[in-house]
C-alpha cells in the first residue's frame, strides 16, 4: 500500500514538473522580444547608454587638455639687416596689352597767334677787341672781349671763332689799328684755311686798315681771324678806354628758303 502511495506521489510531483516546465515554455514564447516602435525609435544599445550617461554625468567626464605653446620661446630676436643683393638680369618683354578705351575729348584751346608766312633764318654777330697783340713765334688766334652783336651765341668768344649754323652766303668784315712803326699782318681764315689777309706796311702813323669778303657757308664751318708768327715786328693798337679792333659778320642768304 506504501509503495503504491509512492508511485503515485512521484507520477503526481513528474506530472506536475511536466507541467510547470510546459508552462515556462509558453511564457518564454509569450515574452520574446516583438518590434513595438518606429525606426526613428530604435533602442539603444546599452554599452551606448553608458556612453552618454558617462560624458553627461560630471562624475564620469573626461578633461579636456587644450595644449598652450609659449611663441616667445621659440621667436628669436629680429636680426641685423642683410647686404643688398646682386640685381638680376632683365626678364622678357610681355606681351602687349589690349588697346584701351578711348578718353573723353579735352576742351577746344585758345587761338595762338597768327605765323610767319615763311621760316626766316638769321645770323649775326659784332665783336671787339680793348687790347693791343703783338705777334709771337707762332700764329695766334686773335680773341675778342667785347660783345656788341652775338645772335644765337653762334660767335664764341673763347675760341674767336663764328661757327656756321645756318648755311648760305655770309658777309664778313674786319677792322683793326695799325701801331706806328709796326708791320701789321693779318689772316681772315674759313676752318684751317686763308681766305683774306689784311696787310699794312710800317709807318710812323698808325692808321685805321679794313678788310671785307663775302663766304658761302656749309654747317659747322668755322671763320676766324689768325696774326702772323713773328718774321718782322707785328702788331695790332687798342686802348681799354675805346675799341680799335672789331670783327662784323651776318647771313646774307639762307641755303635754303
Amino acid at each position: 500500500m506504501s509503495s503504491v502511495l509512492l508511485m503515485l506521489l512521484l507520477s503526481t510531483v513528474n506530472a506536475g514538473t511536466l507541467l510547470e516546465k510546459g508552462s515556462l515554455r509558453r511564457e518564454a514564447r509569450r515574452l520574446s522580444c516583438m518590434r513595438c516602435c518606429g525606426p526613428s525609435e530604435e533602442p539603444v544599445s546599452v554599452a551606448s547608454s553608458r556612453s552618454t550617461r558617462m560624458s553627461y554625468d560630471p562624475t564620469y567626464s573626461v578633461p579636456k587638455v587644450q595644449p598652450t605653446i609659449d611663441i616667445t620661446i621659440l621667436k628669436g630676436e629680429k636680426g641685423d639687416v642683410g647686404e643688398k643683393g646682386i640685381t638680376g638680369g632683365a626678364g622678357k618683354a610681355g606681351e602687349r596689352g589690349l588697346r584701351g578705351y578711348n578718353g573723353r575729348k579735352g576742351q577746344k584751346g585758345q587761338v595762338g597767334p597768327p605765323g610767319n608766312s615763311c621760316k626766316l633764318h638769321y645770323a649775326a654777330f659784332s665783336v671787339g677787341r680793348r687790347k693791343p697783340l703783338h705777334s709771337s713765334d707762332y700764329f695766334q688766334h686773335v680773341t675778342f672781349d667785347t660783345e656788341l652783336v652775338n645772335l644765337y651765341k653762334h660767335f664764341s668768344m673763347f675760341t674767336g671763332k663764328f661757327f656756321c649754323y645756318v648755311p648760305g652766303i655770309y658777309f664778313f668784315n674786319l677792322n683793326v689799328h695799325t701801331w706806328n712803326f709796326k708791320e701789321t699782318y693779318l689772316h681772315v681764315m674759313k676752318n684751317n684755311k686763308e681766305v683774306a689777309i689784311l696787310y699794312a706796311q710800317p709807318s710812323d702813323r698808325s692808321i685805321m686798315q679794313s678788310q671785307s669778303l663775302m663766304l658761302e657757308l656749309r654747317e659747322g664751318d668755322e671763320v676766324w681771324v689768325r696774326m702772323f708768327k713773328r718774321e718782322r715786328e707785328n702788331g695790332i693798337y687798342s686802348e681799354e678806354s675805346d675799341i680799335y679792333i672789331t670783327f662784323n659778320g651776318h647771313l646774307i642768304k639762307p641755303a635754303i628758303e
